[in-house]
């Protein structure tokens, strides 16, 4: 058809692409929750459903994503065990990403690549690379090395490809999804079920307080960064911040405390300069008479409470009375001390070529579950704790620097983003200081990448045959 100014009003019409009915969108995310509530076949049987729901589309991809950690983190005492999870969750990462190339236009176009998701798979080549090269368990860190590239890279391209409303909504929804399981969690604190970890730390809906805690921690940096962050924020964010970081004190989480305090910080400070704008553009809260009058009726409070505020810092930096610290250096060396010791001898002993991507600090120790078909090592997970000297450890001085450059193109782009974005970005990062979270997409370590997927793209514009 030829555009002329008499029909030039139809092109949006034209163009506009179609909706999707909302029993598609949300009806199969019920029915997978259901089958993995239900029973241990159907637990199973609902990775499934997850994988092909993940087929329709970037922003299905994601939600599948989402759900996947939530089944995969879920509290035992509120579904039964899903013997197959680790094979489902792959199940689910491979059909997201192949969602992602689908809707990228890669089969029937030739589609360019953006130059951050570019940088994410020239880092998991890297791994990939020096996995075969150099890890004593080859099979086992090029399987967690594909793992993380394809979870970073097809979140990031999914995000991207979103129009800017897409984004915006689903952003919303993620939003939303984290505040249900907030709600759902704090009625299991005056249950044994909340605490069936450890007996001590409220890990509500999830299956451990230290994913509960950095899951908090992600919500409320979200929530604190977005009162700052808009001109006129809802009350009710307050009621979201307030009930997060009780429950972040309840989970006995201390690095996710931490993290999300520090978060919100850097964000307000550093964000002006990564995003190269003027403090006023960033914290737009500042000219808010609603912010204001939240900052000063809660330093008056915190003023007058300070006694009480002090007995429960130290109630929660001492876990509940049972380990005497002086302080948080202190407690973090306690808590770490130990397994920074051997990170440091295998640096000192291998600073170049590292020791392998995904292997502990003691192979030998290493407690590894294999696909009974094809033999694949499907999980062997590793406690680590500081993902930086991990990082050297593993990869060696050149791959933590190639990881460190990647690291600040997704600050800068998260701080274009906005002031919510960043500090939830910083959130992501920081809880790595004391659980390694960053490269594990197959346990907490998923959900930051979602975020941390969205953080970067939502400064990014959408562009025309252009991918990720």
């Amino acid at each position: 058809m030829t555009i002329t100014a008499a029909n030039i009003d139809a092109r949006p019409a034209l163009r506009r692409p179609r909706t999707m009915p909302l029993w598609l969108v949300y009806v199969p995310l019920i029915a997978a929750l259901a089958l993995r509530l239900a029973s241990g076949p159907t637990a199973n049987a609902s990775y499934l459903l997850l994988a092909a729901y993940a087929l329709l589309g970037r922003a299905h991809a994601i939600r599948a994503l989402a759900f996947s950690w939530l089944f995969s983190m879920i509290n035992p005492g509120l579904a039964p065990e899903a013997t197959a999870a680790a094979v489902g969750r792959y199940a689910v990462l491979f059909a997201a990403a192949g969602s992602a190339m689908l809707h990228a236009g890669f089969i029937i176009r030739n589609t360019r690549v953006r130059p951050f998701t570019q940088f994410t798979l020239v880092l998991g080549a890297f791994i990939i690379g020096h996995s075969l090269m150099f890890s004593p368990m080859a099979d086992v860190s090029v399987l967690k090395g594909l793992s993380w590239t394809l979870a970073m890279a097809t979140l990031v391209s999914a995000w991207v490809g979103l129009s800017e409303t897409q984004r915006e909504a689903l952003a919303r929804e993620l939003f939303w999804f984290l505040v249900v399981i907030l709600l759902v969690s704090l009625p299991l604190a005056v249950t044994s079920v909340g605490y069936l970890r450890n007996a001590r730390g409220l890990q509500g809906i999830l299956n451990h307080p230290q994913a509960f805690g950095p899951t908090m921690a992600l919500l409320c940096a979200w929530a604190t960064a977005r009162m700052l962050g808009e001109a006129r924020p809802p009350w009710w964010l307050l009621g979201v911040i307030g009930a997060s970081l009780a429950a972040i004190l309840m989970s006995e989480a201390r690095t996710a405390g931490l993290a999300m305090v520090l978060a919100v910080g850097l964000a307000v400070l550093l964000g002006p300069g990564l995003a190269g704008r003027r403090i006023g553009q960033v914290v737009v809260g500042l000219k808010s008479a609603r912010v204001w009058t939240v900052i000063v009726c809660v330093s008056l409070a915190a003023l007058a409470m300070a006694p009480l505020i002090a007995s429960k810092f130290d109630h929660y930096i001492t876990k509940s009375g049972r380990y005497q610290v002086g302080g948080l250096a202190e407690a973090y060396e306690r808590s770490r001390g130990r397994l920074m010791d051997a990170m440091l001898v295998n640096i000192a002993e291998h600073p170049l070529t590292g020791i392998g991507f995904g292997i502990a600090s003691e192979p030998w120790a290493m407690n590894i579950s294999r696909d009974p078909v094809l033999g694949l090592p499907v999980g062997a997970s590793i406690e680590k704790g500081v993902t930086p000297l991990m990082v050297v450890e593993e990869l060696g001085v050149f791959g933590a620097l190639l990881v460190g450059s990647w690291i600040v193109r997704l600050l800068r782009g998260s701080a274009r983003s906005g002031l919510a974005p960043l500090a939830v970005c910083f959130v992501a990062l920081l809880l790595n200081l004391g659980e390694a979270t960053l490269f594990s997409p197959s346990g907490i370590g998923l959900l930051s990448l979602i975020l941390l997927g969205w953080a970067y793209a939502s400064g990014q514009p959408k562009l025309t045959h252009r991918h990720g």
